[in-house]
């Protein structure tokens, strides 16, 4: 099903956008990988699996596979199809759990796993701190070389909100494969897995030349939602504001009227 959904998909992308790619020699022609990459669209875990030879397997949250209906069942097919594992994200620790099996999994049958150590998409296009719970567990327990994965310009392509695309070139520029080995058995200390998430992450910056925020980009998130909420309330009374003087300037005007000989 993987083959048959990537010439539907992936054919069609490459011959629409034309994607450039640096760096393909980098992927192992067999063999466990993962490869971790920036996140700025939607489209990034369409893109790149449609420039690689080999299957790569993202995970995606497991309403896209659990939906009723017609076009839940739908869904569920293209997301299979394009590769993507359901992760739960029930429980105390929800996803990172989850996501640190399905990891090794993929790897264990000697295949390429995929995965955005920043956790979302970036809000504004700039690259933010990696979570350390994923990416350098999976790793560091597997001893499968980390590549770095910049997507170049995914974000222009369809910007939030915006349901037709713009056909423009994105590019992917993948890094030299990262070792971790010196790490063995340390995959349950914090401090080894901040360091291995911090390495991975400057690569992805060298190879993006995006801005880097040492912030989660959830946080930034929730930052950006209450500066628009406070801006949204401060507009609102603003306006209130101004109504309450036209009706005071009325009220003045009316009496004013009133008592005019």
């Amino acid at each position: 099903m993987y083959g048959t959904m990537k010439v539907a998909i992936g054919g069609p992308l490459k011959v629409a956008f034309r994607p450039w790619v640096e760096g393909l020699e980098n992927i192992p022609d067999e063999g466990a990988a993962i490869l971790a990459s920036n996140h700025l669209s939607f489209s990034d875990s369409f893109f790149l699996p449609a420039v690689l030879d080999r299957k790569v397997t993202f995970i995606a949250k497991a309403e896209y596979f659990t939906t009723p209906g017609v076009k839940g069942k739908l869904t569920a097919a293209f997301f299979k199809g394009a590769g993507q594992l359901p992760v739960d994200r029930s429980g105390a620790r929800g996803a990172g759990e989850a996501a640190v099996k399905a990891g090794i999994d993929v790897l264990e049958r000697g295949e390429l796993f995929g995965i955005y150590p920043e956790g979302t998409r970036s809000p504004d296009g700039r690259l933010y701190r990696g979570k350390p719970g994923g990416l350098a567990r999976v790793a560091l327990a597997t001893g499968a070389p980390v590549i770095p994965v910049a997507m170049i310009d995914t974000e222009k392509i369809q910007p939030p909100g915006k349901v037709v695309p713009k056909l423009m070139r994105p590019g992917i520029r993948i890094g030299r494969p990262l070792d971790f080995s010196r790490y063995n058995g340390m995959e349950h200390d914090r401090f080894v897995l901040r360091a291995v998430t911090d390495e991975v992450m400057y690569e992805i910056m060298k190879l993006s030349g995006q801005e880097y925020v040492d912030i989660y980009a959830t946080a930034a998130k929730r930052r950006i939602a209450d500066a628009a909420k406070a801006d949204k309330e401060a507009e609102k009374a603003d306006k209130a504001d101004k109504a309450e003087k036209a009706a005071k300037a009325a009220l003045t005007q009316t009496e004013k009227e009133q008592t005019s000989p």
